[in-house]
């Protein structure tokens, strides 16, 4: 799975991730309809985290769409009220 953050870059994922890539998109997106920004810091933190530690990332002349995309890290919490919503922004495993 290829995963791009946005003013990043491109991770490949292998595609044992995705259930903790999907949890952890979960529990962003509880945290925005909870209300609860702090939560959200935490966990969107630890998505990028995630991300850029299990990824390996792409050659920059490595052209390949992207399976997900995850915001930049000043992504505010305002700007996840519109984002972070419903399934979030990690389809579940089984629909991948």
């Amino acid at each position: 799975m290829i995963v791009r953050i946005f003013n990043d870059q491109q991770y490949r994922l292998d595609d044992a991730q995705h259930p903790a890539l999907n949890d952890l998109d979960d529990a962003v997106v509880a945290a925005v309809d909870a209300g609860d920004e702090q939560a959200y810091l935490q966990g969107f933190a630890a998505l990028l985290a995630f991300v850029r530690q299990h990824g390996t990332p792409l050659a920059e002349d490595e052209l390949i769409g992207s399976d997900v995309l995850i915001p930049a890290d000043d992504f505010s919490f305002e700007e996840a009220g519109r984002e972070f919503t419903g399934e979030g922004l990690v389809p579940d495993p089984a629909e991948a």
